[in-house]
């Protein structure tokens, strides 16, 4: 008989007690009953009651042989991988290491001896099976990746983030509504007088607004053969070089043409957005110095000392000979990386130039985009969950290897901002138009 068979029937035999109880009962409460009901209710819960017990002692005296014949089976061999060597020695040194310890408690000559650094590694609220293959990867580890990630992009690192703690899945964020800074509308609507501008002061009370934010999910599911397990430096360099590189990747592209739908909201795709116009008669796929001139006079002021410009690489080419005329000969606007500017970017109007592969092809809108990213509000939960599994691929002789990346962001502003004076927005993000 199985343990799973001995379960069943306990449960059966509990709730048969359950109801003997409930007839009892209802027989107390009826006046009209006769002892003797009352009498051999009871004799059938005693009789319940000693078969539960009698069934918990068999279940487990079942378990201990169980036990015994599983140890029996289990080959006297040592393990064919290091343990630690003291208690005190409880995790691993690297990512590579734990994997092949993975790999190893999976393999059938090792019958279930498991190098126990891996009951160690799991970490958070999550909890992993050995049985089943599942070991998360400790905590050391997947800060490790997380780190990376920042360091290999250009735009995450500029955004407002911020982590999110256990149990809490995003973020609402309290702001002043305000779309304009004409009088009536600054500061969501508060408004002030001068003595003899109304013969009635005008009340005024402030609007605000919410951004919200919730955490999505971004993954990345990786598969790696047993003959590369059974080098575990190329296996960390392997994987901690890739992967942080391409979460890096998807997240970078979302900040910048995100939807919204299941994915954080993009700057190209948000309402502050400000779009600026072709030129008159301009030709197709060109950038000219007119085009940046206005993009710039477009960029809130607050936002310049922080802006950088993004741009497909495909625009060099046109920006590298862009200067401002002066009588017959002309001044560079475009000064290229490490000559003029004495930098590792090129710069526009005194501001980064950094070439992304998310700019849209030159002519297209997004091929070049001024953006101050402190105004980019995002949250992420951290870290980066990782987990592996020697079972998923079993039949390829693969091991799966499973990141998870919680993340969401959106532009602080809902709108661009009508100024005080002009009829032209302003917004902390800038694009220019397609030039078909």
């Amino acid at each position: 008989m199985s343990k799973t068979k001995g379960m069943i029937r306990l449960d059966k035999l509990l709730a048969k007690l359950a109801q003997l109880e409930n007839e009892a009962k209802a027989i107390l409460d009826n006046p009209e009953a006769k002892a003797e009901e009352i009498t051999v209710k009871m004799n059938g819960i005693k009789s319940a009651k000693a078969k539960i017990e009698a069934r918990k002692e068999l279940n487990k005296m079942e378990e201990e042989r169980l036990a015994a014949e599983a140890a029996a089976k289990v080959p006297d061999v040592a393990p064919v991988y290091a343990q630690p060597k003291s208690h005190n020695e409880n995790k691993f040194t690297n990512l590579g290491e734990q994997a092949m310890a993975v790999y190893q408690a999976g393999r059938p000559e090792n019958a279930g001896r498991v190098d126990q650094r891996l009951f160690n590694a799991a970490s958070g609220a999550s909890e992993s099976v050995p049985s089943d293959g599942g070991f998360l990867v400790q905590q050391e580890f997947s800060s490790k990746i997380f780190e990376r990630v920042y360091s290999t992009g250009e735009i995450l690192k500029l955004c407002d983030t911020i982590p999110i703690g256990p149990g809490k899945n995003g973020l609402k964020v309290p702001g002043v509504d305000e779309a304009s800074r004409v009088n009536g509308s600054r500061w969501g609507g508060i408004r002030a007088y001068w003595e003899g501008e109304a013969d009635k002061i005008t009340g005024s009370k402030p609007k605000f607004g919410l951004n919200e934010l919730n955490l999505k999910k971004l993954t990345a599911l990786v598969y790696v053969t047993d003959d590369l397990l059974e080098d575990a430096v190329a296996l960390e360099a392997f994987l901690m070089s890739r992967v942080p590189l391409e979460i890096n990747f998807k997240t970078e592209d979302a900040i910048v043409n995100g939807t919204g739908a299941g994915q954080p909201l993009g700057i190209i795709n948000s309402g502050s957005l400000v779009t600026v116009s072709k030129e008159t008669d301009q030709a197709a796929n060109s950038i000219i110095f007119e085009n940046v001139n206005n993009m710039w006079s477009r960029c809130w002021a607050p936002s310049r000392k922080n802006a950088v410009w993004l741009i497909n690489q495909d625009c060099e080419p046109q920006l590298n000979g862009m200067a401002i005329s002066v009588g017959t000969g002309g001044v560079p606007v475009y000064l290229p990386a490490g000559g003029l500017s004495s930098s590792p970017y090129s710069s526009l109007f005194g501001r980064p130039v950094i070439p992304v592969e998310y700019g849209a092809t030159v002519g297209d809108l997004g091929d070049i985009v001024l953006a101050d990213f402190g105004q980019y509000q995002a949250i992420d939960k951290g870290s980066i969950k990782t987990a592996t599994s020697i079972h998923i691929r079993f039949d390829y002789n693969e091991t799966a290897f499973r990141f998870v990346y919680r993340f969401d962001g959106q532009p602080a502003w809902k709108s661009a901002l009508t100024p005080f004076k002009g009829s032209n927005q302003l917004s902390p993000f800038v694009a220019l138009a397609a030039r078909d």
